[in-house]
């Protein structure tokens, strides 16, 4: 009898909207990014801002660089501190730039910041986000990969970037959808929205999975 209730639920919420397949879900997005904030409100899911926290976003050395970023995000993830309630989904992410297998992160300065928009520069990269989806009991973790290509970007078109825009807070020095995109991005094989810092498609094709994995919040 427990099994045909679970059933007759999957079968309910076939053909229905992500975002309405959420609605019993308490979504709770555990990033500070306005960019990830945009991005996921785009997709008509609700969802709340999860209490800010704290957490070292260290990995180790020995780590492959694609693997940086499912691992900071699966971190974040656990560096929760407060208990997720039955029907909470805990979203968290993390983005990195890969050059010839080279981390970069946040520049810690602006001088940073120049020193890796002029390695960029020219050259192929690759923007690496991942994901963690986590509730009470279940977990899963994702990452999209896209390659990114920089036009030849001169001293002085770096220097108005850096002070104008100060992406400190950019993975790479750089935020895709700004003046440094538009006049510096070449090429881009992958998704836009993953070099932003939240690969949307993907990340809802993985809820949807997620969801209908954990059927059971719904009955609550």
């Amino acid at each position: 009898m427990f099994f045909c209730y679970i059933c007759a639920i999957i079968k309910r919420k076939i053909g229905m909207l992500l975002h309405h397949k959420l609605r019993d879900y308490n979504v709770l997005l555990g990033s500070a990014s306005p960019r990830r904030r945009e991005l996921l409100a785009a997709t008509g899911i609700e969802f709340r801002l999860a209490p800010k926290f704290e957490c070292e976003e260290s990995y180790p050395s020995t780590l492959p660089a694609e693997d940086v970023a499912p691992y900071l995000s699966a971190l974040k993830s656990h560096a929760y501190p407060y208990d997720l309630a039955h029907n909470d989904l805990l979203i968290t992410a993390d983005t990195v730039v890969i050059l010839g297998g080279d981390v970069l992160g946040k520049p810690r300065n602006e001088e940073e910041a120049r020193t890796m928009l002029s390695r960029l520069s020219g050259n192929d990269h690759f923007v690496v986000t991942g994901v963690t989806l986590r509730m009470r009991g279940s977990e899963r973790t994702f990452s999209s990969r896209s390659r990114v290509r920089f036009a030849e970007l001169s001293t002085e078109q770096i220097d108005y970037y850096v002070e104008k825009y100060r992406p400190m807070d950019k993975a790479g020095a750089y935020g895709i959808q700004e003046w440094i995109g538009y006049v510096g991005i070449e090429s881009l094989d992958g998704s836009f929205y993953n070099v932003m810092g939240l690969p949307v498609q993907r990340l809802c094709r993985e809820l949807e999975a997620f969801v209908e994995a954990w059927p059971e919040c719904n009955m609550r």
